[in-house]
C-alpha cells in the first residue's frame, strides 16, 4: 500500500456526505493510478459502512477503466494490433484483474494441438477442418447466437475455461490461431453475421504483379465451423437484399473485428438495462474510432 500522509486525510473525507467534497477526493485519489487500490480494498474491508464500500467499489472501478482505457489506447496505435491481446482488453474490462499469462498459456496449449496436426501439404479445407477438429472436438468448444443476449460469452478467459462462447469471442480465438499458425483466415463484413474466410492468394504468368491477386477459397462460421462457398453467401446476400456487395469480401483489420466485438458487448447491456456499463463501453468504442489513433 502506498504511505502518504495526503493519502490518509483523503481516505478519511472519503466518507463525507457532501458529493461535492467525495468527487473532489475521488478525483485526487484516483490520479494515483492503479498503485492506490490496496488502500482502496483496505478500507473496503476495514468498514461496515454500506456508503463507503460503495464509494470505495466506485474508486476502485474507475482506477481500473482509467488503465483499461490506456492500454486500449497503445494497443490502437500499434501497427498490427494482436487480435488475442486485444479480446483480452475486452474482458479485462469485466475482469480488470484478469490473469492474462494464464489466459495465454491455455491459448498456447490449443495453438500447440492445432501445430502438431498441421502441415505443408494440407489443402485449404484440410487445414481449416483440422483446426475445427482441435476446437470444436477436442476442445469441446461451444457456440451460442448473439441473441442470447449473454455478456459472459464475450469475454475470451469465460471462453477458454467455460468452453462456451458467441461467434466474436469464438471467432477471435480462431482468428488468434489462424495468426500464430499462417493460415491465412480473415474476418469479413457480412452484414449480420460474423463470419471468416479463407484467402488464398493467386499469380499468374502473365501478371507483373508479385503479390498475386487474394481471392476468397470458403468461409467459416466460427459458432460450429462449418464451411460455406461462395454461392451460399451470395444466395444470403440476395436474401437479405444486401446490395454493396464490394464491400462484404474485404478482410477486416483486427482493430475493426474488436470494435464489432465491443459494438455487440454494448447491446448486450443494452438489453440487460445495465446503462452505466453500455457507456463506458461506447466510452472504450471512441477511443478504437478516434482518427487520431
Amino acid at each position: 500500500m502506498l504511505a502518504d500522509r495526503e493519502i490518509e486525510a483523503l481516505l478519511v473525507l472519503a466518507d463525507d456526505p457532501d458529493d461535492d467534497v467525495f468527487n473532489t477526493v475521488a478525483d485526487r485519489l484516483i490520479n494515483y493510478g492503479r498503485e492506490i487500490i490496496p488502500n482502496l480494498e483496505h478500507v473496503w474491508e476495514s468498514t461496515a459502512d454500506t456508503l463507503l464500500q460503495e464509494r470505495m467499489e466506485l474508486l476502485i472501478h474507475r482506477v481500473y477503466f482509467n488503465d483499461l482505457q490506456a492500454e486500449l489506447k497503445i494497443w490502437s496505435e500499434a501497427k498490427r494490433p494482436d487480435i488475442l491481446t486485444g479480446a483480452i482488453l475486452v474482458a479485462k474490462y469485466h475482469y480488470p484483474d484478469l490473469n492474462v499469462p494464464a489466459v495465454l498459456h491455455q491459448f498456447d496449449q490449443i495453438r500447440r494441438n492445432v501445430w502438431l496436426e498441421l502441415n505443408n501439404y494440407l489443402t485449404p479445407l484440410e487445414q481449416v477442418n483440422v483446426i475445427n477438429s482441435i476446437i470444436y472436438n477436442y476442445c469441446k468448444m461451444e457456440g451460442h447466437e448473439l441473441t442470447e443476449r449473454n455478456a459472459q460469452y464475450f469475454f475470451i478467459n469465460n471462453v477458454l475455461e467455460s468452453k462456451k462462447g458467441n461467434p466474436f469471442s469464438l471467432g477471435v480465438l480462431y482468428l488468434a490461431l489462424c495468426d500464430v499458425l499462417d493460415v491465412p483466415v480473415f474476418a469479413v463484413d457480412i452484414p449480420r453475421q460474423f463470419i471468416l474466410a479463407y484467402f488464398d492468394t493467386l499469380h499468374s504468368f502473365f501478371s507483373s504483379d508479385p503479390l498475386g491477386i487474394e481471392q476468397i477459397q470458403f468461409y467459416v462460421d466460427p459458432l460450429g465451423g462449418m464451411a460455406y462457398t461462395q454461392s451460399d453467401i451470395d444466395m444470403y446476400l440476395r436474401k437479405i437484399n444486401a446490395t454493396d456487395t464490394n464491400k462484404y469480401f474485404v478482410r477486416l483489420s483486427n482493430k475493426v473485428v474488436i470494435q464489432k466485438m465491443l459494438e455487440e458487448l454494448r447491446q448486450c447491456y443494452r438489453y440487460q438495462h445495465q446503462d452505466s456499463k453500455a457507456e463506458e463501453i461506447s466510452q472504450l468504442l471512441a477511443i478504437l474510432a478516434d482518427k487520431n489513433v
